[in-house]
């Protein structure tokens, strides 16, 4: 039993918020881009790819704001590349996504070799630290676990309710969603289906990249080889079991990430079960939430299906 209540404590839960962090914006990136019509598999890639630059940028700079700024620049670039092939040449978006996803996992450990003579691992660089919210860190057990959390946490969370503002109550979230549903009758009214898709997918490249930012210069300062661990497909099932919204998203993202801390958290207090049982926790829930949406969640109508002008 004293194993187990070093492992239930306000640490546990400290690092679910941190864990929810790269999962919750690549979720809320697939749901920008899906709800536009555009199926995007390519988000681990983009994470991967966001992650090195992060950490080139950092490193050549010494500043990792600006490393974070490099992130969201190659996070746009290989999104505009995923929308060309999507939107233009009318590509089937399942395997450009995969494709891209292949480029993710094999292009940085090719410019490692070529930056820093090494295939696996960067040298550290300077990271983002951690804030303090004074108000906010005083507060009894929500201090401790809100209080003093990484900047890019409490982006990722500002993001919920802003994407939700966004998609639900403006204008241009009604076009976006227009698109996705029945481009034809959003092209009829003047709504230019091309131009809001590509929008779609650019947001969900800037959201990507802050994922992968996350990972190499906040959550560590180092570019690992595959350090994603699957993080952008489980967005995705997040978005799936969120229903394409944002506060769905966000408790779906909340359990998973509990899910990482808590395997994490038994493994340190040497809790009696195989690690490697431990470490798939987050995986098989992923398959359990996938399984159980099924059936319930409507995508957008037209996702995943080119658009051509009539």
């Amino acid at each position: 039993m004293e194993v187990w209540s070093n492992v239930f404590s306000l640490a546990l839960f400290t690092a679910t918020i941190r864990s929810a962090t790269p999962i919750l914006f690549p979720a809320l990136a697939g749901i920008f881009s899906e709800r536009s019509g555009v199926l995007n598999i390519a988000l681990e890639g983009i994470m991967l790819i966001s992650a090195f630059a992060a950490v080139v940028g950092s490193y050549y700079t010494n500043n990792a704001w600006l490393g974070v700024l490099c992130a969201v620049i190659a996070g746009v670039l290989t999104s505009l590349i995923h929308a060309f092939m999507c939107i233009n040449l009318r590509a089937d978006q399942a395997i450009v996504g995969t494709g891209i996803n292949i480029l993710g996992a094999g292009l940085p450990s090719f410019l490692l070799l070529k930056l820093f003579g090494s295939q696996g691992i960067s040298p550290i660089v300077e990271r983002i630290h951690e804030w303090r919210i004074p108000i906010l860190a005083d507060i009894p057990v929500i201090g401790p676990i809100l209080g003093e959390q990484s900047p890019l946490v409490y982006i990722s969370l500002v993001m919920v309710p802003v994407s939700y503002f966004v998609l639900f109550k403006t204008p241009f979230g009604l076009r976006l969603r227009s698109v996705g549903e029945n481009p034809h009758a959003s092209e009829t009214v003047g709504v230019s289906v091309f131009r809001f898709r590509y929008l779609g997918v650019i947001i969900s490249g800037v959201l990507a990249a802050l994922g992968g930012a996350f990972l190499s210069v906040s959550y560590l300062a180092q570019f690992v080889k595959l350090m994603t661990a699957g993080r952008g497909f489980i967005g995705l099932a997040a978005m799936i079991f969120g229903r394409w919204n944002p506060w769905g998203a966000l408790f779906a993202c909340l359990l998973f990430g509990f899910a990482d801390a808590l395997q994490a958290a038994a493994q340190a207090s040497n809790v009696p079960i195989a690690p490697q049982f431990l470490r798939m926790l987050p995986y098989v829930l992923t398959i359990i939430a996938l399984v159980g949406a099924m059936g319930r969640a409507n995508p957008p109508a037209f996702v995943a299906k080119p658009y051509e002008k009539a």
